[in-house]
């Protein structure tokens, strides 16, 4: 069983029910779709959390499933912004507080608003990172919208991104 992280008490606290699951990182692949190989999960049901900024309303982060590429424009209007651009991978670590392949919503350095793709929430369970990598978190979707208070959108196309 992995460790419990902060992301994990932060669930615990809400009283949101989960399980922590391990797997071995790979340093030159943290793709997604390589994480729900490992874990056994369909792509559709791991999530990727990808960090974006806003023209006028800032950095948010962006939920979609692996496989899928982050829609710009969708989560330009999800957030109520003209333009969004992922932000520089560079930049990640020291806003969120977590690195390529942990970052996650919870206990991130910042709540910053949060957009979920609305597909995701048709799957019983998805997996998120769990602030590590190499440990997964699996919950129910409509949970986690709920604990990290997002608001849900259609904010994906389809094809994989780097992430």
């Amino acid at each position: 069983m992995p460790e419990k992280t902060n992301a994990a008490r932060l669930l615990d606290r809400a009283k949101v029910k989960h399980e922590l699951v391990g797997y071995e990182v790979d340093p030159s692949d943290l793709s997604a779709e390589t994480v729900a190989k490992k874990i056994g999960l369909a792509e559709a049901q791991v999530l990727k959390t990808l960090l974006v900024r806003g023209e006028k309303k800032g950095p948010f982060f962006a939920i979609v499933p692996a496989g899928m590429s982050l829609d710009l424009k969708a989560a330009a209007r999800a957030i109520g912004d003209k333009k969004v651009a992922t932000v520089p991978l560079k930049e990640v670590e020291p806003l969120t507080g977590y690195v390529r392949g942990g970052v996650t919503v919870l206990g991130a350095k910042k709540a910053y608003p949060v957009v979920f793709e609305e597909t995701a929430l048709v799957h019983s369970v998805v997996s998120v990172s769990a602030g590590v990598r190499g440990t997964q978190m699996l919950l129910a979707p409509a949970d986690y919208v709920r604990a990290i208070a997002a608001i849900v959108a259609p904010i994906s196309r389809a094809g994989a991104d780097d992430d």
